[in-house]
């Protein structure tokens, strides 16, 4: 018997591949910002970071050390236990989600049949942070920023759970392994999820912005708004903390954007090997989308992210929920809607 099929070798095994998934998420992060940056900077016409590293790639780590050697300062009155778990709670919740996402065939930390139910249950309990500390950081600025952020998120959680259930009524499974695998057609890209269930790739992507509280929808920590929401009284490693994990719920959403409309790991073009480069180079496309939202969109008042959240999006979701489910048990035409019936 070999040293991996033994108990200790399977930790090891699995204690590496967790290293693995977790460089790759920081330092994709490290690049997600500076990129961010660029963009903006290109469409308002300035230079963006040039001045650490090459082209100032290096930007990045000299903030993220800045803000690590930084004094941390906390304000008299907080509840130090819960103002430091919150930040902490927040970065852990959203790498924990990166566990059951796949890059490629057998590319998962943990191949789970129900690996949607694990990511939202994961991406949920985010909130739990974000009023964490609102409300031990003994400030109303932060406290009110905490309630804006905790409604916002549960309300457009629930468009995408119900966008994600049309795409799992398709499928017949709560895998992502499978629902990319019944993407597969000697169509290419034309096959892909985004052609059958295109009303709600857009009700997706903007229910992800406001569930990552990106621009337009950044309002619990908008700065016009109420400073800086419920991190105004954060600096230092927790503030970072709160932003890393808030960029990696980010590329989160630009993952599940890959896996559940554009195929994953699956070459566009029929003939192409598929691989994890494909999956990578469409997470950094969605990237590059939300980063163009933030640079070119007005920001929304609060009582207009509501509306649209409840009275449009939830409405809009339900209805493809139902139509879907029609389209499919009738198998109206053929299987375009109807994945589960080829042995997907």
């Amino acid at each position: 018997m070999g040293f991996f099929e033994t108990g200790l070798g399977t930790a090891v095994l699995l204690i590496a591949q967790s290293l693995l998934i977790v460089a790759f998420v920081m330092i994709s992060l490290l690049f997600l910002v500076y990129g961010d940056r660029k963009i903006w900077a290109a469409v308002q016409m300035r230079r963006g970071p040039n001045v650490v590293g090459p082209f100032g790639l290096l930007q990045s780590v000299a903030d993220a050390l800045k803000y690590v050697v930084k004094e941390i300062v906390v304000p008299a009155g907080v509840d130090r236990p819960v103002f430091f778990l919150a930040p902490l709670l927040s970065f852990v919740l959203a790498i924990l989600a990166w566990a059951v996402v796949p890059f490629s065939p057998g590319w998962v930390l943990a191949d789970i049949n129900v690996a949607i139910l694990f990511v939202f249950a994961a991406s949920s309990l985010e909130v739990y942070g974000v009023i964490m500390g609102g409300w031990a950081s003994n400030s109303k600025y932060a406290f009110l920023g905490s309630l804006r952020s905790a409604a916002q998120m549960i309300s457009y959680e629930v468009s995408l759970g119900l966008i994600i259930i049309g795409i799992i009524i398709s499928t017949g499974s709560l895998s992502f392994g499978a629902i990319v695998e019944a993407q597969h057609t000697p169509y290419g890209l034309f096959g892909w999820y985004w052609l059958p269930h295109l009303p709600m790739v857009v009700l997706f992507f903007i229910s992800a912005l406001a569930e990552t509280n990106r621009p337009p929808f950044d309002l619990p920590e908008a700065e016009s708004e109420l400073v800086a929401g419920f991190m105004v009284e954060y600096s230092s490693t927790p503030y970072l903390l709160f932003m890393a994990g808030e960029y990696i719920a980010i590329f989160l959403m630009c993952a599940l954007l890959t896996l559940l409309f554009f195929g994953g790991w699956l070459s566009p073009i029929p003939g192409l090997p598929d691989g994890v480069l494909w999956m990578v180079a469409k997470m950094w496309v969605w990237f590059f989308m939300f980063a163009m939202v933030k640079a070119i969109v007005p920001r929304y008042r609060y009582d207009q992210l509501m509306r649209i959240g409840w009275k449009v999006f939830l409405p809009m979701s339900l209805a493809w929920v139902v139509l879907v489910a029609f389209l499919a048990k009738y198998e109206i035409l053929g299987h375009f809607w109807a994945r589960f019936a080829v042995g997907s």
